[in-house]
């Protein structure tokens, strides 16, 4: 008895285990059943990957560097976008995108971070 493709329904030969009959209809399946999920998460990736840029593109100095909210918003920076907060044992929390993040002071000046 003949194996059948999960996506096309053709035979399979081969090994024992395959599921599907050729690669594009492996992609195909499963690009079909991930899709609902993948547009969402393919958003949040891109505007996690932005936000990184960004924090990246500023010159760190010992780990550090300040900047204005002004010039983050300039350079597309969406604050609605992080992937970690940290809370020191004074109580100040530090937003982070991977590892680089930024501390919120006074004035809307913002210091960049670099957790090592």
């Amino acid at each position: 008895m003949a194996k059948e493709c999960l996506e096309c329904g053709g035979a399979i030969m081969g090994r024992l285990d395959k599921k599907f009959c050729n690669d594009y209809c492996r992609n195909s399946y499963n690009n079909r059943i991930n899709k609902d999920s993948t547009n969402l998460m393919r958003n949040i990736n891109n505007r996690l990957r932005k936000n990184y840029r960004v924090l990246d593109s500023f010159k760190l100095t010992d780990g550090k560097t300040k900047t204005t909210r002004t010039k983050l918003l300039d350079k597309g920076f969406d604050f609605e976008f992080i992937t970690n907060l940290y809370t020191t044992k004074k109580g100040t929390t530090y937003y982070f995108v991977y590892d680089l993040g930024y501390l919120p002071l006074d004035n809307d000046y913002y210091m960049i971070v670099k957790r090592e």
